[in-house]
């Protein structure tokens, strides 16, 4: 089977046809951009295959919830337990399956139609069915919910699931900002912090907060983790490691107390290690140092958990630097919004969307930068400086335009990413908005050694093109949209 016959069977119209005549190609006979096309085209089968899942799931479930039967029943009781049994699922998955289907096949036609023709995923239809079912039970316009439907179609082709979640349910915010205010004020009512014991002496702490706060502690903690990594790092003959797993050979030997995962610096020139936070001295045994590896910065992270304080932000040892700026919590907000002219959602990165109420408390008390938008595309022009610092107000520019790694479905925070030339600099490429970009590390590397190509435009938008010839173009992205 050739490579072209494949390519033929992407772009043709699922259906029983094309799937049997895949079935019987063997992909390792395939050219490396042939196996690409073969694993395309078979996603796109799949999703035919759940478009008529979603069908069948409503036969034997039915269009509509069973009738309540009495306080010991459970609303599609017989149903989701005849579908759980057949399938193999728990209860309450066979449920979930079941409203989904339910919405695609009575409310959301455009997504059942774009499903069966493999134009986007099960995972992503599932998704665009669960915020949908929301706005039904609240009484959607018909209207709306078909502009939501199109607008999130539209997305899914060269987004995420979880791209696709965050793009629904900043649409929904903007489209009904007073519901959303009353139910972000109704959900900040079950906010807590929970304390759960853990086998072999560690804990577990769950904190559900409002965004604001739980960014503000993220930000703190990952500030404090790089701090302390850097400080232990310091001297050249130094490293950080944690008590492995490994079991030891020996078990008479005492040693010092050691509390796994927590960080020791161990030096070996004389085999002694000092605590990162209690600095006293001991000896290592030769059997725990031979156990020991380097510790991972999650692992600092949750260091970092235990030591923090709220003033730390303000005045912790360390600048904290990213691009050459302080750590920030960073909030779009229109200025008729921020006046109290009117209630549009703020945006706050790395998190979404906040109510308007929520963005201006948060702005009375913080310093502002002017971004000029586009206003009929909302993309970044002109990053508003009076005066003109060409390193930094670049820097400050390709930050606040990019936001987090501009590969395809890559979601790294722009104070993880490199600033990169998309054309080398040693090749002839200028250090402009048109050619700078932001790329996560292992993006970076794959650019630079892995074989992708990148061209760059300059309101942001770049074109990836794999090893194997395909195309990925990354639109540029809205200051005022997350996902």
């Amino acid at each position: 089977m050739s490579t072209e016959r494949v390519k033929d069977l992407l772009t043709s119209r699922a259906s029983i046809d094309v799937l049997v005549e895949l079935v019987k190609i063997d992909p390792n006979g395939l050219s490396r951009a042939g196996r690409i096309d073969y694993l395309a085209a078979l996603e796109k089968q799949g999703a035919w295959l759940q478009a008529l899942m979603q069908i069948a799931i409503v036969a034997v479930a039915g269009a509509e919830p069973t009738a309540d039967q009495g306080a010991f029943s459970r609303v599609d009781e017989p149903e989701r337990e005849e579908i759980a049994s057949t399938l193999n699922l728990a209860p309450i998955t066979a449920q979930s399956r079941i409203d989904v289907a339910r919405v695609l096949t009575s409310h959301l036609p455009a997504t059942c139609s774009a499903l069966a023709n493999g134009e986007i995923s099960s995972a992503q239809a599932t998704v665009i069915a669960k915020e949908s079912a929301a706005l039904l039970r609240r009484g959607i316009d018909p209207d709306q919910l078909r502009y939501l439907e199109s607008e999130a179609i539209a997305y899914s082709e060269f987004h995420t699931p979880s791209q696709v979640t965050n793009k629904v349910r900043s649409l929904v915010a903007k489209m009904a900002p007073i519901d959303f205010e009353v139910e972000v004020a109704e959900a900040k009512l079950g906010r807590r912090v929970t304390l759960t014991p853990q086998p072999h002496g560690m804990a577990q702490i769950m904190a559900l907060l409002p965004a604001i706060e739980a960014q503000t502690i993220w930000l703190a903690i990952d500030k404090l983790a790089h701090t302390n990594r850097e400080s232990l790092a310091r001297d050249s003959g130094q490293q950080v490691f944690k008590a492995s797993s490994k079991s030891s050979s020996s078990g008479t030997d005492k040693c010092p107390p050691i509390h796994v995962g927590e960080p020791c610096v161990v030096d070996h020139e004389d085999d002694s290690f000092t605590h990162s936070f209690d600095i006293a001295a001991h000896e290592l045994p030769g059997f725990i140092r031979e156990n020991l590896e380097p510790l991972t910065l999650d692992q600092l992270r949750a260091d970092a958990f235990a030591q923090i304080a709220a003033k730390f932000l303000v005045d912790g040892e360390g600048d904290g630097q990213t691009h050459g700026r302080p750590v920030t919590l960073n909030l779009t907000l229109d200025l008729p919004t921020f006046l109290g002219l009117q209630e549009n959602p703020g945006v706050l990165d790395g998190y979404g969307e906040i109510p308007a109420s929520a963005a201006r408390l948060l702005a009375t008390d913080a310093k502002w930068k002017r971004f000029i938008t586009d206003p009929i595309t909302g993309n970044l022009m002109d990053y508003g400086r009076l005066t003109y610092l060409p390193p930094q107000a670049l820097v400050d520019f390709v930050v606040a335009r990019d936001r987090r790694c501009r590969f395809p479905g890559c979601r790294q925070p722009a104070r993880v990413c490199d600033i990169d030339h998309a054309i080398p600099w040693e090749d002839g490429g200028g250090t402009s908005p048109e050619n700078l970009g932001l790329l996560c590390r292992r993006h970076h590397r794959m650019k630079t050694h892995g074989g992708w190509g990148l061209r760059s435009f300059e309101d942001g938008a770049c074109e990836w093109t794999s090893p194997q010839g395909k195309v990925f173009r990354i639109a540029a992205r809205r200051v005022d949209e997350l996902a």
